[in-house]
């Protein structure tokens, strides 16, 4: 479990993140939402160790998270960033086998897990396939199943942070994912992603966290979070706010 108490993040002596306190629970799917410059990119740096901390605390299973290190941390805690930048012509197979890297299965047992993480991403099609010549949201997926494989199967202990992982998939395609991502929780890892798409975080996720300005606005249920008051105020947007007709979670209708 990943956990933060009071962390706060300056930026050239400006306050970037502050009094964001939470924990990442086992079995759960929890959502971040916000605007543009809310603040939520910088959360996940802060919450992988990526960016230093101007004050507070992050845990990952009861141990400061700086106390970690080398392939104990991967093995327990797994990020995928907005972008993945890879400039190599490896095969779709050898991408998703670096997240094997930190393990010692053996080649048997690693082949297994790049074959079942490739299928809970939606991208068997592409083994053999060169990654440079991919689209942009195939990438995309084999950088999911890179991160599925480095945890895989999920359980409790280990964390999975990902930043907008449906940016550049097609409608079908972000459910497949975040189907995929939700039964790695349900298997009881814990997951942390940041989205934009209010409808799709109301259906995936167990709890929000709202971030304005780097501050918490809410953190909740998506019935609790996803009011049309606290949306306007910090989305800027009117909206209607009612229960899907057929999963009861919340259904975000801008007006």
């Amino acid at each position: 479990m990943l956990r933060t108490e009071n962390l706060q993040i300056r930026r050239d002596q400006k306050i970037v993140l502050a009094d964001v306190t939470l924990d990442v629970r086992p079995g759960e799917v929890l959502g971040v939402l916000g605007p543009n410059g809310a603040g939520k990119s910088t959360l996940l740096a802060a919450l992988c160790g990526e960016l230093p901390l101007s004050g507070g605390q992050v845990w990952l299973d009861q141990q400061h998270l700086s106390q970690w290190k080398g392939a104990q941390r991967a093995q327990r805690l797994a990020v995928l960033p907005q972008t993945s930048t890879l400039d190599f012509a490896f095969r779709v197979e050898e991408v998703v086998g670096m997240g094997r890297l930190p393990h010692q299965t053996g080649s048997v047992r690693d082949s297994e897990i790049i074959l079942a993480a490739l299928q809970a991403a939606d991208v068997e099609h592409l083994a053999g396939r060169s990654y440079l010549a991919l689209s942009g949201g195939e990438r995309q997926r084999v950088h999911l199943a890179r991160v599925l494989a480095q945890l895989w199967p999920g359980q409790s202990g280990q964390t999975l942070l990902l930043d907008e992982p449906t940016s550049m998939l097609d409608p079908l395609h972000q459910h497949t994912t975040l189907r995929a991502i939700r039964a790695f929780a349900d298997r009881g890892a814990a997951v942390l992603i940041i989205l934009h798409d209010l409808n799709l975080a109301a259906r995936y996720c167990d709890r929000l966290l709202l971030l304005e300005d780097g501050r918490p606005r809410a953190l909740d249920s998506p019935q609790a979070v996803l009011q049309p008051e606290a949306l306007k105020a910090v989305f800027g947007l009117d909206v209607l706010v009612q229960p899907h007709p057929e999963l009861g979670c919340p259904l975000v209708i801008a007006r």
